[in-house]
């Protein structure tokens, strides 16, 4: 009887143990996880982090001489000619971790399917803004095989020469924005043109555009054609089409968020910058500055010693130091060098100031110099030198309306600022380096490129023979610790990684 009842057991367990397990299944099933992402999520995740790091302030903008700082450590970089590579690799790291690796992932996982054709081309032109910003910077770099980590687990990419790299991106931006349909399924939730097919294309036509113009130096022929095919396709030319990142309290402007931040009363303007708009009268002077009169102190910045005036707008000199900044304001009459002007925080550099990547003023400037070489015809140099100049002045108001240059001001300005064709080359590419304040690497790179504005160097001595401008930024330590080989092959077919090694196209 023991014996027939321990069967028994045996027996019901059989028909208990799946009953469990099955049970068990269910309880562990997750059923609240995604187990897929739209990629137009991961297209915003990268528009959002596109923005400008602060190491753009800290370098870009100080080679250009139009932001400078007086102080070293975590601050030393283009105002001491320094090779501090500390705050540089933010950007390697921003770009290629958050842009680069998302771009990716969108481009192969919406090729497919067939309905989302302008996801992906819209993901290509972005890829190709951010590439062409860190080849600008830095050189050669990883490209073909950049971003290819988590999907063919490629974690040392070789690097690229910036010419196939440059030739690459030609390419893909004339694919991509030829490409884009309005008849196929518009992508409303993007964050830059909320879908809007014309903007896109007149993105990527305005990318297209620079990319050819960056080209003037080392090969006419490919500027010039590509230079118009970008003009056929159709470039941004109205403020209303500009390529901007929106920030909000949320998705702070980096470069606003430090200039609001601990930092806030250590940046001022440079000399240069602030002595060619005050000697020419530039009405976006009063716009973009204020001078903080009589303060001998970061907290005696006040809102109430504040003075916006053009006339009392003073820029800080070049090559200036903790130990040399306090004779150059004595000598300038002022306080301390915390009476040198800054950039407006309060209205232009807020945490929720838009980026802007490429502008109207931008690219009419850019077509002034392609007709003035003869490229465009369509019409007269002056005309676009006119038109970017004032859409430039137009476009201040979107940072704040007390930053709006006044209509008056601006026809005034033009009529006293004719291009000249003997001088017609210097005049357009300062006016470029005024349109794209705030946007550093835009305006080094053109700096380079045309060699306007016709700049004086820093004369601090650093990290580059004196009498020299920075050239490139340097490789991130991490790069040279972990992917040594690949990079010690770019280096080795670039030239020293130096500051002052020239990038494929600034010959």
């Amino acid at each position: 009887m023991k014996q027939i009842f321990k069967y028994g057991i045996i027996i019901a367990s059989l028909f208990v143990i799946p009953s469990c397990e099955k049970g068990l299944g269910e309880i562990n099933e997750n059923k609240v996880d995604p187990t897929s992402l739209d990629p137009l999520f991961q297209l915003n995740f990268s528009i959002v982090n596109v923005s400008l790091p602060t190491s753009s302030v800290i370098y870009d903008m100080g080679i250009v001489q139009q932001i400078v700082s007086p102080n070293g450590g975590v601050l030393a970089g283009a105002n001491f000619n320094q090779d501090n590579r500390s705050p540089l690799t933010s950007v390697w790291q921003t770009m290629y971790r958050n842009v680069i690796r998302n771009t990716r992932d969108v481009i192969k996982n919406s090729a497919s399917a067939p309905d989302r054709a302008n996801l992906k081309n819209m993901a290509r032109i972005l890829q190709a803004y951010t590439f062409m910003l860190l080849t600008d910077t830095q050189g050669d770099i990883p490209y073909s095989e950049a971003g290819l980590g988590f999907t063919e687990q490629n974690f040392l990419p070789k690097y690229d020469a910036q010419q196939a790299v440059y030739t690459d991106l030609i390419k893909e931006l004339t694919e991509a924005s030829a490409e884009l349909n309005a008849t196929g399924k518009i992508e409303s939730g993007d964050l830059l043109y909320g879908g809007n097919i014309a903007q896109w294309k007149k993105f990527g036509y305005a990318l297209l555009l620079r990319a050819g113009m960056r080209l003037t130096k080392v090969d006419a022929a490919l500027a010039e054609t590509t230079v118009k095919a970008a003009f056929a396709g159709g470039v941004i030319l109205d403020n209303a089409d500009n390529a901007l990142i929106r920030h909000d309290v949320n998705y702070q402007n980096p470069i606003g968020g430090m200039l609001n931040g601990t930092e806030a009363a250590n940046f001022f303007l440079a000399k240069p910058f602030v002595d060619e708009l005050k000697n020419t009268n530039d009405p976006r002077l009063s716009a973009i500055a204020i001078r903080y009169v009589g303060a001998t102190s970061g907290p005696g910045q006040t809102p109430a010693s504040g003075n916006t005036a053009s006339n009392m707008q003073n820029g800080m000199p070049m090559g200036k130091d903790n130990s040399t900044a306090p004779a150059a304001a004595t000598a300038d009459g002022l306080a301390s060098y915390y009476e040198y002007s800054q950039v407006d925080r309060r209205r232009m550099a807020k945490p929720a100031s838009p980026a802007f990547m490429v502008t109207a003023g931008q690219s009419n400037l850019l077509l002034a110099e392609a007709t003035q070489r003869g490229w465009i015809t369509a019409s007269p140099a002056a005309v676009y030198f006119a038109n970017g100049i004032r859409a430039h002045m137009e476009q201040l108001a979107t940072f704040d309306a007390a930053s709006a240059v006044p209509s008056g001001s601006i026809t005034t300005y033009l009529a006293a600022t004719p291009l000249v064709p003997t001088t017609a080359l210097q005049q357009i590419n300062t006016q470029y380096w005024i349109a794209s304040f705030l946007n550093g690497t835009e305006a080094w790179a053109n700096f380079r490129r045309s060699g306007f504005p016709a700049l004086t160097a820093n004369p601090y001595v650093g990290d580059i023979p004196a009498g020299t401008f920075i050239r490139r930024i340097t490789y991130p330590v991490s790069e040279i610790s972990v992917n040594t080989t690949n990079v010690n092959e770019a280096i080795g077919r670039q030239g020293a990684d130096r500051m002052d090694t020239r990038v494929w196209w600034d010959k």
